[in-house]
């Protein structure tokens, strides 16, 4: 792929994770027009960026828009991770239309170079006799609806590439969170006390959003073609990550689980099967790839995420007079 400036079209725009990537993507030397497209506008000020509000499910307008914009590289990022911007149903609706109706559509532009999309390391799901650490080369069992969703998209996204005849770099990240991420799992972390599994305690690791980010965008410039593991090094378990926290872990068991997560939700924090998943079976994945195939590797520690997490939520009480001055 030569240097000339391409133009790049993020799907998702609207999300903390793509607006964040159409900000990096704006200090690109090799990247000129950006446009985006997302049912919600853009969570930070861009300042070259074009965005337009189209919902997943208008076929058409995204059509019109994708084939007009020509990108030469697509930039897939329109998940609805379960319980983060939506509910569970409008999120598998809305994933699953985006994936087939932006991906399609990308089919049809001719300057096409390369296709980028995200999906995550749930779709590796708790499939028997899968490793602990899954590499890239053990195949895709998810085992909850949002593994399911992101499968989808990845194999829509590699049929789309097959179509037009271009790679597709398919970015599995780890649970991405950071301090204004929307996320079932940060929000489940920040509850006075963290439910946990009585009878075992995983390790699980995460991502920060903004090595995410760094990640999709070296996927957009090299443009590999297949899966590649982003996770943050290290894992902790629910317990340890609540004492992060100062939280209360608060092991749970069996008939207890239910009446924990109706709690949760009524705080605000509803728990969705693949977070469960977490609590339950942990998820970590091998991401010793990612430094060769995309020149970027995580910067943040699972533990340092974890941290900075908490460190967002906390809230300084001042005297007056601390204040004034």
């Amino acid at each position: 792929m030569t240097e000339w400036v391409k133009r790049v079209l993020i799907t998702g725009m609207g999300s903390e994770l793509g607006s964040h990537v159409a900000s990096r993507l704006e200090a690109e030397p090799w990247v000129g027009a950006i446009t985006g497209i997302d049912v919600d506008p853009p969570r930070r000020r861009l300042r070259r960026a074009t965005f337009h509000r189209i919902e997943p499910l208008d076929r058409r307008r995204t059509l019109e828009l994708i084939t007009r914009a020509d990108p030469h590289v697509l930039v897939h990022a329109a998940v609805w991770e379960p319980n983060a911007r939506a509910d569970p149903a409008t999120a598998e609706r809305w994933t699953a239309a985006a994936a087939v109706n932006m991906l399609g559509a990308a089919v049809e532009c001719r300057s096409l170079e390369g296709i980028v999309a995200r999906s995550g390391i749930t779709v590796y799901g708790r499939g028997r006799g899968d490793p602990s650490r899954p590499d890239e080369a053990v195949p895709p069992a998810p085992t909850t609806p949002f593994g399911h969703s992101l499968l989808h998209v990845e194999r829509t996204a590699v049929e789309a590439g097959a179509t037009a005849g271009v790679p597709v770099a398919i970015v599995r990240v780890a649970p991405v969170l950071g301090p204004h991420v929307p996320s079932p799992l940060g929000r489940m972390l920040r509850l006075p006390a963290v439910p946990m599994s009585l009878l075992a305690d995983p390790s699980f690791s995460v991502l920060g959003h903004e090595d995410a980010a760094r990640a999709i965008v070296a996927a957009a410039h090299r443009l590999p073609d297949g899966p590649v593991n982003v996770v943050a090094d290290g894992a902790v378990t629910i317990s340890q990550a609540a004492r992060l926290g100062s939280r209360w872990p608060l092991p749970l068991i069996g008939p207890e689980w239910p009446v924990a997560r109706l709690l949760a939700a009524g705080l605000g924090s509803p728990i969705p099967p693949h977070v469960l998943e977490i609590v339950h079976r942990g998820r970590t994945a091998d991401g010793s790839r990612a430094a060769e195939v995309l020149g970027v590797a995580p910067q943040r520690t699972t533990v340092h995420v974890i941290q900075a997490l908490y460190e967002w939520a906390t809230v300084l009480h001042l005297r007056p007079t601390e204040a004034a001055a």
